[in-house]
């Protein structure tokens, strides 16, 4: 295998790792979360409701609050790497070396998805133990509702009503966001440029590619 082929096969793993813990068995005992709050009722914006296409509300209601915890735990992720991508697109990076040994400064990471070919093998692997040790011991997938006791920017809010409004921007926040970075994603692959290059030449049509704005 090439090293580009090895570290591809490392990023596919460490993805598949990633999502192992969503289809881990759910625990049957646990209907209500400790948020004081209605799952059901979370998530049920205007202008769609209650979107439940498929059904599963009425014909797998036991699966309901492992599916809310996963969506609560992609749209986490998905917002940190909207944010990470804007932060890296615009080259804010950290001093000295990735790799002193293979003499690879942070620097030199290409922005963009192309960026995690360009990271050693070594790299990869912590950050997929980082990730593991994150989803077994300190934010275990296995807590479906989703609070860790960390609070709001380290505070409690005690009231219902307030917190359930909190929740609801934090999840439609986090639909966003795994649909903004999945678009950015594919639309890097389509145009070869990175979110920042596709704002400063005002490239948003990657079907016409005259390298224009439509």
């Amino acid at each position: 295998l090439s090293i580009e082929e090895s570290k591809m096969k490392t990023a596919v793993l460490a993805a598949l790792l990633g999502s192992a813990a969503a289809f881990a068995p759910s625990p049957s005992s646990r209907a209500t979360t400790s948020l004081a709050v209605s799952e059901l009722e979370l998530g049920v914006t205007e202008p769609l409701g209650v979107f439940d296409p498929l059904g599963w509300l009425e014909t797998e209601p036991e699966s309901f609050e492992r599916r809310r915890a996963v969506e609560r735990k992609h749209g986490r992720i998905a917002m940190a790497a909207v944010v990470g991508t804007i932060v890296h697109n615009n080259h804010i990076v950290f001093d000295g070396y990735i790799s002193p040994s293979n003499n690879l400064k942070f620097s030199d990471i290409p922005t963009g998805i192309d960026g995690i070919f360009s990271v050693p093998t070594a790299g990869l692997a912590q950050i997929i133990a980082f990730l593991g040790f994150v989803e077994i011991a300190w934010l275990p997938a296995t807590q479906y509702d989703g609070d860790y006791g960390v609070g709001y920017f380290g505070s409690d809010i005690l009231d219902p009503e307030e917190k359930a409004r909190k929740l609801n921007v934090e999840l439609n926040n986090g639909r966003a966001a795994m649909m903004g970075i999945i678009g950015n994603m594919v639309a890097e692959k389509l145009t070869g440029q990175t979110m920042y290059e596709q704002w400063s030449d005002l490239h948003f049509n990657p079907f016409n590619d005259d390298q224009g704005f439509f």
